[in-house]
């Protein structure tokens, strides 16, 4: 009995109704995205520092000037003692420091240091090999479709309803 080839068969998803198949597609976007978050860790251990860590320092940095913890926490969308815990141990490490507001001494800014500069430079190589990995799989084709699906999806705009 001969058995039917594998470009015969429908895929699965196409086997599947429409709400079937974008559930399917939801899971494995999450699925890929734990992946990414485990190889991103792994690239980051060397550095020492956490994902967390990594995207609250990339985000001082992209401020014109050293940025408030409450515009931290709001362009993070983390509640405020989230950020003062990343920034303690950010801190700690010499990569950020805490510096009065030059005209209102009652905030506080967050500020890079040289450390966290140099940092900055280890985690755009460590975010380069991280995406490496996950996309060695694709063809340069491949990453140029996946790029601009991925860009409709996340440039979508606000989410409404949320």
């Amino acid at each position: 009995m001969d058995r039917p080839s594998d470009t015969a068969r429908p895929s699965g998803i196409d086997r599947l109704s429409a709400s079937d198949a974008d559930g399917l597609l939801a899971e494995q976007l999450l699925r890929l995205t734990r992946r990414l978050h485990r190889i991103q860790k792994r690239h980051l251990e060397p550095i020492g520092i956490t994902p967390a860590q990594s995207r609250l320092l990339r985000t001082v940095a992209h401020f014109g000037e050293p940025p408030r913890m409450a515009d931290l926490a709001a362009r993070l969308e983390v509640v405020p003692r989230a950020v003062t815990s990343l920034v303690d141990g950010l801190e700690a490490s010499d990569r950020v420091r805490r510096v009065p507001d030059p005209s209102n001494r009652r905030v506080v800014r967050i500020e890079l240091t040289d450390a966290g500069r140099a940092t900055l430079r280890e985690l755009r190589s460590a975010r380069r090999a991280a995406a490496e990995d996950i996309l060695a799989p694709l063809t340069v084709d491949q990453r140029e479709v996946l790029g601009g699906l991925l860009s409709a999806l996340v440039d979508r705009g606000p989410e409404s309803g949320c």
